[in-house]
């Protein structure tokens, strides 16, 4: 193995070891994984899987940005969630050999390791503490997907943006990456852009936030968790 193979194994050792469902695992299961991974460049817009396609396995992101959304006939999508930097996706293709549930999409240039699904069935009937962490995610997952049907049947608009702002907040600020537009939040509020608008420019009119082009800022975090609230 040529030092730069050693040096890329190495570094994705270290970067499974900071997912919660991984860390668990010994180094020999970490290197089985490592060394069996397939590093992947997407550029913005590119399609990483597609909607019930076969499962290629787990996706670590390396680098950059995804979206896993799922879309209508019509073309609408719902943002089940953003992928950022050390997030592993597609956690229900290691437990069966099922189509994927969603489609995963680069927002921007974007680095993945994929590591194959043999990979990861052989891991799981070495080491069982890792089937026990995988079903813990997962249990984690559903109670999200559940979160968000609940939230999408049963909340308004603005409450929906009150609990996103609060929970994706770092400290009392919002970062608004280029690709993190008005048409995306309102994808992953289950709405269309113009409903946003109304949202953030009532919460910003009563000076409970203040929106810039690159972020959104928490003004006045206790009437935000007042509106966020059930």
């Amino acid at each position: 193995m040529s030092q730069e193979s050693q040096a890329n194994t190495q570094q994705l050792i270290d970067q499974l070891r900071r997912i919660p469902f991984l860390n668990g695992l010994n180094l020999q299961a970490l290197t089985a994984m490592a060394q069996s991974a397939v590093r992947r460049h997407y550029a913005a817009g590119e399609i990483i899987f597609l909607d019930n396609e076969p499962s290629a396995g787990l996706y670590v992101l390396q680098s950059g940005w995804v979206k896993v959304v799922k879309l209508s006939t019509e073309g609408r999508e719902q943002i089940l969630r953003f992928i950022g930097p050390n997030e592993a996706f597609n956690e229900l293709g290691i437990l069966a050999n099922r189509p994927t549930p969603a489609t995963a999409i680069a927002l921007e240039p974007s680095e993945v390791w994929l590591v194959p699904r043999a990979t990861l069935a052989q891991l799981l009937s070495e080491h069982p503490e890792f089937a026990q962490l995988l079903l813990e995610n997962m249990a984690d997952r559903v109670t999200y997907l559940v979160g968000l049907v609940a939230d999408l049947s049963l909340r308004p608009v603005i409450s929906r943006l009150a609990q996103l702002l609060l929970a994706d907040a770092q400290g009392d600020v919002l970062p608004r990456p280029q690709w993190y537009t008005q048409a995306q939040l309102a994808a992953r509020l289950g709405t269309v852009p113009d409903v946003v608008q109304r949202a953030l420019s009532s919460l910003a009119a009563d000076h409970i936030i203040e929106v810039e082009r690159h972020e959104i800022r928490i003004l006045d975090r206790s009437a935000l968790e007042i509106i966020a609230s059930p």
